[in-house]
């Protein structure tokens, strides 16, 4: 069922006892005439008024638990997949057969930083950086930044995050 079906009915309910608890509250301090009606009615409304208040309270409060709930489940999926890409990288360096100092400038490289930011984080010369990132190219079997970057996107995309590796990932079929 849609949430909204119950979220509009219970907005104008709530709404139209917001305005009754107003206009009864108004009328008495500012002393508006209004026709009167019997006692039972007009006890009848309050109580109508205060229930439908209450009950845009539980739903709101529902509502807000779910979100929170949905939230962190998006926050668990993303430390999953940050952590699945960590593993890739390790995985791949560990094949490359990178020295650590090598794992560090593809990491800063990976990241985005440039080669200067690179050198001024690691206390080395740009020309010491850009041998290792060359050295990073040619044990990778690319030729720049873009396409190292890429490899580690195309295998997340290929290696769904919660299959076990060893298990193939599912096949995609083309419509002939």
């Amino acid at each position: 069922m849609k949430v909204w079906v119950i979220l509009i009915p219970l907005g104008v309910l709530q709404f139209a006892s917001g305005l009754f608890l107003l206009w009864d509250i108004l009328g008495t301090v500012l002393g508006l005439a209004s026709s009167p009606i019997a006692w039972v009615y007009y006890e009848l409304a309050q109580i109508g008024a205060v229930i439908g208040l209450i009950l845009g309270m539980v739903v709101s409060a529902t509502l807000m638990v779910r979100s929170l709930r949905r939230q962190r489940a998006a926050e668990q999926s993303l430390r999953l997949a940050s952590g699945a890409f960590m593993d890739v990288l390790e995985e791949r360096f560990a094949d490359w057969e990178l020295t650590p100092a090598e794992r560090d400038v593809a990491l800063f490289s990976i990241k985005g930083l440039s080669t200067a930011d690179i050198a001024g984080l690691r206390n080395t010369s740009e020309g010491t950086v850009k041998a290792q990132t060359n050295a990073i190219y040619r044990k990778a079997g690319v030729s720049g930044r873009p396409q190292l970057l890429s490899l580690f996107i195309d295998e997340l995309m290929t290696d769904p995050i919660g299959l076990p590796k060893s298990e193939p990932a599912p096949q995609i079929e083309k419509a002939s």
